[in-house]
C-alpha cells in the first residue's frame, strides 16, 4: 500500500519531474531497469545519478558506488514528495548547478570538498539513508 501511495504523489504532486523522468527513461528504454522501492531505476551510461519524480537514473557499474549512489538517488525522489512543484527550483537548479558548474568541480577536486557539502545533496543521502536503511553515497 505504501509504494501505491509513493506512485500516486510521484503521479500527482511531483508530475512534472516524473514526466521529465520519464523522456529520459524513454531515451534510454533499451538500458536495464529494475524497480527499487516503488521507483524505476535506469543503469545508464553516466558515472552520475540522477532523480526525477518517480525515476531514478545510476550508473550501469554493478560494484563500486552504484548502490550508495542509488539511495542517494532514492533520497532526492523523497524530497521531490516533499517539495513537489518546488522540487525542481529548489534541488533541480541548486544539484545541476553544483554538479556541473566549472567553479564548483574545481572546488570540489582541488579542495577535497565532498559532494554532499551541497545541502541539498547532504539531504538527499540522509533521507535515503533514512527510508531505506541502507548506506548512502557521502563523497
Amino acid at each position: 500500500m505504501r509504494r501505491l501511495l509513493y506512485v500516486i504523489a510521484q503521479c500527482t504532486w511531483g508530475i512534472v519531474q516524473t514526466a521529465l523522468g520519464l523522456l529520459i527513461f524513454l531515451v534510454n528504454i533499451r538500458r536495464p531497469h529494475r524497480i527499487y522501492r516503488g521507483c524505476i531505476d535506469t543503469h545508464w551510461k553516466s558515472r552520475g545519478g540522477m532523480s526525477l519524480g518517480l525515476f531514478i537514473f545510476t550508473p550501469g557499474e554493478d560494484g563500486g558506488n552504484s548502490r550508495p549512489v542509488r539511495v542517494h538517488e532514492y533520497g532526492h525522489t523523497i524530497q521531490s514528495l516533499i517539495l513537489g512543484p518546488l522540487y525542481l527550483i529548489i534541488v533541480g537548479i541548486v544539484s545541476y548547478t553544483w554538479a556541473n558548474l566549472p567553479y564548483f568541480r574545481r572546488m570540489r577536486k582541488e579542495k577535497g570538498v565532498p559532494y554532499t557539502a551541497c545541502f541539498v545533496e547532504s539531504w538527499a543521502s540522509r533521507l535515503g539513508e533514512k527510508v531505506t536503511g541502507e548506506p548512502a553515497i557521502w563523497h
